[in-house]
């Protein structure tokens, strides 16, 4: 008889060492997953599938009766890596259990009233107040040890510096970003690659920084969830959150529920994220009554007065057809997947970015294979699985748009690939669709493709050869897609470039963090002077409005490059500058902040009528707040959160015809 059936354990053999070793497997991935998860701009693996892992890891666990050191089942958050300051909790800074099944939400809540609510997809943030005023803000971190972020904290756009309650107390809340904010920043990044992921990387990134003053222009928002010290006693949660709300405080949006009616509120939130402008991930289900949640105690990782519910994500089955390599100008080549079309939350999808190499062989992806494919938070297009694994993509040898050898890189424990080629035009393509773009040379008919076709033929090698595309007259015509009534309508466009308002001339240089509204303040400050703000100093720059450390030190070091001040004579060589004629009007929506919001009629893209709006001396925002005067959405009665917020705050909603009617309509 083994040793082992003689202590009454079944034998299980290989079949044990197996499990334990997917244990090991499984630990690894998923702690690489949470960290760059919490900390980087790049994912590992889809929501989905971490889920997936995550609970074959539990069940292992279960089955083994062994939890082993390190498992991310026994952690939470991120760990600590930054150069912010260390403080430990004074208290248990949990994460919390969770389900996909409304079912079960009834049956948890049982004969109890609850409080649910939504799970913001930001960064944890626990604040002390002490004499009216903030003592200290720190990150949840590990659970146990967070990283103070109190100054950081203080530019979080809706944050109370002081509340009426003057003694000390306690709040757990979400620091987030919504996604008006996200795609306006992303927008400033014209390289693809450096873009943020989704809000939340973003929120992290942002309420991490040594920097204060970075954390101030990311417009990040805290919405609070739990008093967790207060020398005021509270029988219910609602009494918590809405004395929190008395503070001053913004608190997360939640229902009171019962058994009888949490199905149906449940379908009222998912309902709503069609419309929602922040981040959510799911919701979260939480006795009323503090004294019976509090009762229950807790778990190693969980506390039983709270469950979060996960969206049971929508998914449809269709096949892959084809692997796209995008290449950019980092010189990272990303695989993005094409398959038939397919009807996911309302709307159609049929392409979903694979990330990178490392998710690639993870999914063992193949032409032709079945896919299940949802969107992550209902929102992004991801692959949740592969059905056939026919893993027989082939990973390029060569760089689609040059040519020249391609090399797999390890960054993040995640594998890259990239083109070694210093002088690939896909590394400058990105830099003229900035160029042509409308706010800056407003070159019509300059595509992408179209650009990268002119590369690749060498018609053009350098932005200022744009200009002297006359000469190249019968390739052009020759080439497909285009023709004599394609090249005359770009050469009229180039044509027309040629004048050009100072602002724009500065936005097409591509300056890092320049975006049209700092170059339309740059000009201003220096009289529209382009020779003056070429040579204008560290100092200098610094004293405009909105001009910070970080974008003067851009400025000074881009023009300090003597190819980029040769580039900029060549262009004022080939532009006329086109000098606003200054009038009684100018002003007009000076001291005017405004957000617009859904499709407009009579401006081809917001960004136009936000520059418009800008050089009559108004604001525009992202996000409705009680500093807003004034809400531009052709659908005036619409339900969406932005209008909803605007009527509580009594913001006057308004349609763009009687806006123009009202401040931009000439005579």
């Amino acid at each position: 008889m083994s040793l082992r059936k003689s202590f009454g354990f079944p034998y299980k053999g290989d079949i044990m060492q197996k499990e334990i070793a997917r244990m090991k497997e499984l630990a690894v991935i998923l702690n690489d997953a949470s960290r760059v998860y919490y900390q980087g701009k790049d994912e590992i693996m889809s929501n989905f599938e971490y889920d997936r892992l995550y609970d074959e890891l539990c069940e292992l666990e279960k089955n083994t009766g062994i939890v082993l050191s390190g498992s991310p089942t026994t952690k939470v958050g991120y760990e600590v890596v930054s150069e912010l300051p260390k403080e430990q909790h004074g208290y248990d800074i949990l994460s919390l259990d969770k389900t996909k099944d409304v079912s079960f939400l009834e049956s948890w809540l049982g004969e109890h009233d609850g409080i649910l609510s939504w799970k913001l997809d930001g960064l944890t943030v626990v604040v002390t107040y002490n004499n009216g005023v903030l003592e200290k803000a720190v990150t949840r971190g590990n659970g146990e040890t967070g990283e103070v972020i109190t100054q950081n904290a203080r530019t979080f756009i809706n944050f109370p510096l002081t509340v009426p309650f003057k003694e000390r107390f306690v709040l757990r809340g979400e620091a987030i970003i919504r996604y008006d904010d996200f795609e306006k920043i992303n927008e400033k990044i014209e390289d693809p690659d450096q873009k943020y992921k989704n809000p939340r990387n973003l929120c992290s990134g942002s309420v991490r920084q040594l920097d204060s003053s970075i954390t101030a222009k990311r417009n990040v928002h805290f919405l609070v969830y739990s008093l967790i010290d207060s020398p005021v006693s509270f029988a219910t949660r609602k009494e918590q959150l809405e004395w929190v709300r008395n503070q001053g405080f913004e608190v997360v949006g939640y229902s009171a529920v019962n058994a009888d009616n949490i199905a149906k509120e449940v379908k009222a939130f998912s309902d709503a994220i069609p419309d929602n402008d922040f981040p959510s991930d799911g919701l979260v289900l939480t006795y009323d009554n503090i004294a019976y949640g509090d009762s229950l105690g807790r778990t190693a990782k969980f506390p039983r007065h709270s469950i979060a519910f996960k969206w049971a994500d929508e998914t449809a089955e269709t096949i892959l057809r084809e692997i796209e390599w995008s290449a950019s100008r980092t010189g990272l080549i990303n695989p993005v997947a094409i398959f038939d079309p397919v009807m996911l939350e309302g709307t159609t999808v049929s392409r979903a970015s694979v990330h990178n190499i490392s998710v690639l062989k993870e999914l063992k992806l193949g032409i032709g294979d079945h896919i299940l494919v949802y969107k992550a938070n209902m929102i992004i297009p991801q692959i949740a699985e592969n059905i056939t694994k026919s893993n027989n993509i082939i990973i390029p040898c060569s760089c689609p748009v040059c040519g020249k050898d391609t090399a797999v890189n390890r960054d993040n424990n995640s594998e890259m690939l990239i083109c070694t080629n210093s002088e690939c035009p896909a590394k400058h393509i990105k830099s003229f669709t900035h160029f042509v773009s409308r706010d800056a040379m407003n070159i019509d008919g300059l595509s992408e493709a179209t650009i990268e076709k002119f590369i690749s033929e060498q018609i053009i090698k350098e932005r200022i050869d744009i200009y002297h595309l006359s000469g190249y007259e019968k390739r052009i015509i020759e080439l497909d897609g285009f023709g004599k009534r394609s090249y005359d309508n770009l050469i009229n466009a180039v044509e027309n470039s040629r004048k050009v308002r100072p602002e724009n001339f500065i936005y097409s240089l591509g300056i890092s963090g320049i975006g049209l509204s700092n170059a339309r303040m740059i000009m201003k400050h220096y009289k529209n002077d382009i020779s003056a703000a070429v040579n204008a100093d560290y100092t200098e720059l610094t004293e405009i409005s909105g001009i910070g450390d970080v974008l003067a030190g851009e400025w000074v070091k881009f023009m300090s490059d003597a190819h980029n001040i040769s580039f900029i004579k060549e262009l004022l060589d080939e532009v006329d500058i086109i000098i606003p004629e200054e009038d009684s009007d100018n002003n007009t929506l000076e001291g005017v902040t405004v957000v617009i919001t859904g499709s407009l009629t009579m401006y081809q893209s917001r960004s136009i009528l936000k520059s418009i709006i800008e050089q009559k001396g108004g604001k525009v925002t992202g996000s409705v707040t009680g500093n807003t005067d004034y809400l531009i959405n052709n659908d005036v009665n619409s339900t969406s959160s932005k209008n909803r917020k605007a009527m509580e705050l009594g913001v006057k909603i308004i349609s763009e015809p009687d806006f123009v009617n009202l401040f931009l309509k000439e005579g």
